[in-house]
């Protein structure tokens, strides 16, 4: 990098020799996600199209484009310039700090039973947002929310039905109207009666709602939506305990339904934050559906993968593992967040090499997203499935 003096050079961007720009760049946003930045793959996207249209040689630039695409938000800012230094060999004049304004809103919210209006502020006791703020909120991304509007969210999520599709058991019960003859309680009738004929007895099979298997992505990639994942997760687990098993999937597959299970969301996501060994790691997908396997678990039930397919295994692993799993669940769903983005398209080996095997390919990027979800488990809303030729586009 160029001296920062008069010299009249410009600082460049000092990348490793032998890879080309790209790898370099998207080589930072990994090691931004490693240590905890929101740079996602939408994120990095950005930052490739921003760079496009800049000097790439620049390494303020490069600084810059990389700061407002892929920080998102001002804790990041800390990360951001600790990474951009350790990955690029250079030195940058620390940016000028803006000092960060209050601006407080008030808007005028019709009082609840009163004809007139009154103004209110962000206070504690204020009225809770309107429709049409809820039903803007519902199509937001989340990992674009802010804190207040992280936690509006957080709290529709708890009130989420989480109804199961149903199948008929193995066993039966007492039908008065219609049904098989049933031949056992018809006997006991008429031996009751002393050999006289009397009613015939019916029975219907049982019916239970069907069981859902959620694997839930907590790696570094997946940091901006794992932990609304695991709130729709506790939703679908306090609905339905006997019929939901939770894991969470990075470098290895855990448990986590007991966690989920408290009636309250903060102590359920302290129980998971504790039983999570490798939150914001890399992802081993073809190994986890592989151990996921050697379970009983995914025998009959709904599979949802929660992932964003970015697979640090061998792709062919995790098809070979995606084939069993097609062959052993009665559905396999993959949420993917960045499906709600009309510009994705799926082209890492990971996705490429699950999509031939997957009944469902959705979004997960949003409340509707996740609303949409859960009226796919109970059975109301069918989703489109994928073509098993190739990706659905």
């Amino acid at each position: 990098m160029a001296d920062r003096g008069g010299g009249g050079r410009r600082p460049g961007l000092l990348a490793p020799p032998g890879p080309e720009p790209v790898a370099v760049l998207t080589g930072f946003a990994r090691t931004l996600r490693a240590a905890g930045v929101a740079a996602d793959h939408h994120r990095t996207q950005s930052f490739l199209a921003a760079l496009g249209h800049l000097d790439a040689a620049d390494g303020r630039n490069v600084y810059w484009a990389g700061r407002l695409t892929l920080c998102a938000g001002p804790d990041d800012l800390p990360r951001y310039d600790r990474c951009f230094a350790a990955y690029f060999s250079a030195g940058f004049p620390a940016p000028r700090r803006v000092r960060a304004t209050t601006v407080s809103v008030t808007r005028p919210v019709a009082a609840p039973g009163a004809g007139g209006e009154r103004e209110t502020t962000g206070e504690p006791g204020a009225p809770p947002a309107t429709a049409s703020e809820i039903e803007v909120l519902r199509h937001r991304d989340v990992a674009r929310m802010s804190e207040a509007e992280r936690r509006e969210a957080h709290r529709l999520l708890a009130l989420l039905r989480g109804a199961r599709q149903p199948r008929r058991s193995r066993r039966h019960r007492p039908s008065r109207h219609g049904g098989a003859t049933d031949a056992r309680r018809t006997v006991r009738e008429i031996l009751r009666h002393g050999g006289e004929p009397a009613r015939l007895r019916r029975r219907v099979r049982r019916q239970r709602p069907r069981r859902v298997v959620l694997l839930v992505d907590v790696s570094g990639s997946m940091a901006a939506y794992a932990d609304t994942l695991l709130r729709f997760a506790h939703a679908l687990v306090r609905a339905e305990p006997g019929a939901t098993e939770v894991f969470s999937v990075g470098t290895r597959l855990t448990r986590i339904t007991a966690g989920l299970r408290h009636r309250d969301p903060g102590l359920a996501m302290d129980e998971c934050s504790a039983a999570i060994p490798d939150w914001s790691g890399g992802t081993r997908l073809g190994e986890e559906v592989r151990a996921l396997l050697r379970l009983p678990d995914p025998r009959g039930a709904i599979v949802v993968i929660a992932s964003d397919g970015w697979e640090r295994g061998p792709a062919d692993l995790l098809g070979a593992q995606m084939a069993r799993l097609s062959r052993v669940a009665h559905r396999v769903v993959w949420v993917n967040p960045h499906k709600g983005d009309p510009a994705y398209r799926p082209l890492t080996a990971g996705i490429r090499a699950a999509l031939p095997y997957v009944t469902d390919f959705v979004a997960g990027h949003s409340l509707a997203a996740y609303e949409d979800l859960a009226a796919l488990l109970a059975g109301d809303r069918p989703a489109r499935a994928v073509r098993r030729g190739g990706a659905d586009a």
